[in-house]
């Protein structure tokens, strides 16, 4: 996650996409370099041992000893996962976890047979084939591209007329060659998170109960922020209501004009104002929109009380769960106030999709940016809300702006 500019970008991307001059001067070109650098070393000695291996075993499978090397190498894809998981953090900070599940009682034969049954095994072999087929030899590809043009150029001769198109290449590339390699390395480390990531079935059961009573506290939560609203429309708005009738009543035998009746209309008027605050509370504790009309509906509703203008643009196919409607508001609102509270920008926008099984959400405004969570903008509050739904949350916010907030949170339908 991403606050703005006082805070470390956490993957070469973000680095990249964050502030594209500044990159330059930073360590990521050089992670991202000595990142692809070992891909393909790890690679070229991966195909190698791998091809050795399986011509081995091919020729050992007339005696039993052919299918344990068979077997070895395909639980050799364990080992070089492993390795990979150590090696992203050159270009994500984030770790990756194994997903492999540790046995309570260690043995050969028991971990052989945990490991043949848990599919994070077959989906790490996958990988390693993925990897001697295609990732490495892109690896190099990518390598050659930028850095061997410029190196060609060095070497030809230039009064030689067919030497000039690699001239203006190479020339073309030395600029390029950072951004060109922190991208590929960038979509190679996502690539290989997205397949040697756990899965949710795979993070233990300890991982697990701490999500479900995490579950539990903010369903709790919004059980008692239903109750808090009914109390206050039910009992506290009623009775304000009473009060501000008794008062009119009164008026009715005071002359007008004299101080008393000066002092009643004072006070109704400070009722009046009251109840206004009091159901703008109510509506911000459980917005009856958000119930009845859905999240589109509420967030327009909320956008037409904000006091910079927003463009909403919203496009749900139907109702989404109910704890994700009520976390994609309350965020939108949180963030809008921020944005009244800090941003001093002219305008704001709003803007949504579910794409697949993923709710996402964009906030932009065009204010002075350089959002900074130490500073008390909020953002903090933001990503915690986020989190809670095992959500995430980016921020994209340079001195000057505009201020970018990305959010994505996961929606399955039962």
């Amino acid at each position: 996650m991403t606050y703005g500019r006082q805070v470390r970008a956490r993957t070469a991307w973000q680095a990249l996409a964050q502030r594209p001059l500044r990159f330059l001067a930073s360590s990521w070109p050089w992670r991202s370099l000595m990142y692809l650098l070992s891909g393909v070393v790890l690679g070229a000695v991966t195909l190698g041992v791998y091809a050795a291996g399986a011509a081995a075993g091919a020729v050992l499978l007339i005696v039993v000893i052919g299918v344990l090397v068979l077997l070895g190498v395909a639980l050799s894809g364990i080992y070089i996962a492993r390795f990979e998981r150590w090696r992203l953090r050159l270009v994500d900070l984030d770790p990756a976890p194994d997903p492999h599940r540790r046995l309570e009682r260690p043995s050969p034969r028991a971990w052989l047979i945990t490991r043949l049954r848990e599919p994070v095994t077959w989906r790490e072999l996958g990988f390693t084939m993925l990897s001697l087929i295609a990732l490495w030899w892109l690896d190099l590809g990518v390598l050659l591209f930028a850095l061997g043009a410029p190196v060609l150029t060095a070497v030809s001769p230039l009064d030689d007329p067919s030497a000039w198109p690699w001239v203006i290449v190479g020339v073309a590339l030395v600029p390029a060659a950072p951004y060109l390699i922190t991208a590929w390395a960038g979509a190679r480390a996502a690539l290989t998170r997205a397949i040697l990531a756990p899965r949710d079935e795979e993070l233990g059961d300890r991982l697990t109960e701490v999500t479900q009573s995490r579950a539990r506290l903010v369903d709790a939560f919004e059980v008692e922020r239903a109750r808090i609203e009914r109390d206050l429309h039910d009992g506290a708005q009623q009775r304000l209501v009473a009060l501000s009738m008794s008062l009119g009543m009164t008026r009715l035998d005071v002359p007008p004009g004299s101080e008393l009746d000066q002092q009643l209309e004072q006070a109704q008027e400070q009722v009046a104002l009251t109840l206004r605050e009091l159901r703008d509370l109510i509506r911000g504790v459980h917005p009856q929109v958000l119930a009845d009309s859905g999240l589109a509906a509420a967030v327009e509703d909320v956008s037409t009380r904000s006091s910079v203008p927003v463009e909403v643009d919203l496009q749900m196919a139907g109702r989404l769960p109910q704890h994700i409607e009520l976390t994609a508001y309350f965020l939108i609102t949180e963030a809008l106030a921020n944005i009244a509270k800090h941003s001093r920008a002219a305008r704001a926008a709003i803007r949504g999709r579910l794409v697949t099984d993923m709710l996402v959400l964009e906030i932009t405004d065009d204010g002075i940016g350089g959002a900074d969570p130490a500073a008390g903008t909020g953002l903090t509050g933001l990503a915690d809300r986020v989190a809670v739904v095992d959500g995430r949350l980016r921020v994209s916010s340079p001195a000057g702006g505009p201020t970018l907030i990305h959010v994505e949170i996961p929606c399955r339908f039962a």
